[in-house]
């Protein structure tokens, strides 16, 4: 029997990857939504989805509300993270390719890690930094060989840098919940309030649905239903069993999902520094998760699945 304090580890690993390779697949199914959607419109959308999927399974949990305090850091993490971060990021994939949205977004969990080690005491284990110093060279390489021809591309890059740091925020605000509140719960609550500050776009999203082509909108229902509903419950299910800065450096896998199916989605060809660059990325999530157990014991929630 394998001890038990690998077991929660394998199980967070296991949800990671499920949640990197859906997320994305995000980029490039807002790059294609986002052709016939508004950058709200479209947020609200895919939320509006992830409402009522996970509504239902919220009617049979039937689960207690958490306390005040943990709501109000559940809203936060709702807001900042499915609101201001997504709909950041639709605008940005208007300006940039899915590829090159995914590498800026990664520049999140550097924050992420810092805030982690600053407020959330997880410590500065070398290899992490290590790691996330590589993956970044990597995400570097990648920007540069899909952005030198690109006019314009700096809206795009502010729109990312604000997702990034609003990405990074909620998850630091996302943590210490997770000790308190089951990951569905913090996931499902997080939805609900991201969807009522979104609430102002409604008006646009009813006038553009009508007209959308069914690509669109079936690319609207993906996000909503497996990117957001099951990519954020099984974020929330690892991040409880692991720290948010090794969670952090396994999102590098991210630009690497997102460049590959650019390419057989939507026929965004990488440049051979671009692919130079995701091996880098792979090397650095290596480096940052071997982090040893001394850096797992400082940041580590492992509890049984609720």
């Amino acid at each position: 029997m394998a001890p038990s304090g690998v077991r929660p580890d394998v199980a967070a690993l296991a949800a990671g990857l499920v949640t990197v390779t859906l997320w994305g697949s995000a980029f490039v199914g807002i790059r294609a939504a986002g052709q016939e959607f508004s950058p709200g419109a479209l947020a609200l959308g895919r939320l509006i989805v992830s409402c009522a999927l996970l509504g239902a399974v919220a009617l049979h949990r039937r689960e207690s509300l958490p306390r005040r305090r943990d709501l109000l850091l559940i809203a936060l993490y709702g807001v900042l993270w499915l609101g201001v971060y997504s709909t950041s990021l639709n605008a940005a994939e208007r300006q940039v390719d899915a590829g090159t949205a995914a590498m800026l977004i990664n520049t999140g969990p550097i924050l992420m890690a810092i805030l982690a080690g600053v407020f959330l005491h997880e410590g500065f284990p070398p290899r992490l930094f290590a790691g996330c110093a590589i993956a970044f060279v990597g995400c570097v390489l990648i920007g540069g060989a899909q952005t030198q021809a690109a006019a314009g591309a700096w809206v795009g890059i502010v729109l990312l840098v604000i997702a990034a740091v609003s990405y990074a925020i909620a998850v630091v605000v996302q943590k210490p919940v997770l000790s308190r509140a089951s990951s569905f719960q913090v996931t499902f609550l997080g939805v609900v309030a991201a969807t009522i500050a979104l609430l102002p776009f409604a008006p646009s999203l009813m006038a553009e649905a009508p007209k959308a082509g069914m690509p669109a909108i079936a690319w609207m229902l993906y996000l909503g239903a497996f990117p957001t509903a099951l990519g954020f419950a099984t974020w929330s299910f690892a991040l409880r069993r692991t720290s948010a800065g090794r969670m952090g450096s396994l999102t590098y896998l991210i630009p690497v999902v997102a460049i590959v199916l650019g390419w057989l989605v939507l026929g965004e060809t990488p440049a051979a520094i671009a692919l130079a660059g995701g091996a880098l990325c792979l090397a650095g999530v290596y480096i940052a998760r071997r982090g040893g157990a001394n850096a797992k014991a400082r940041g580590s929630i492992t509890v049984g699945s609720k």
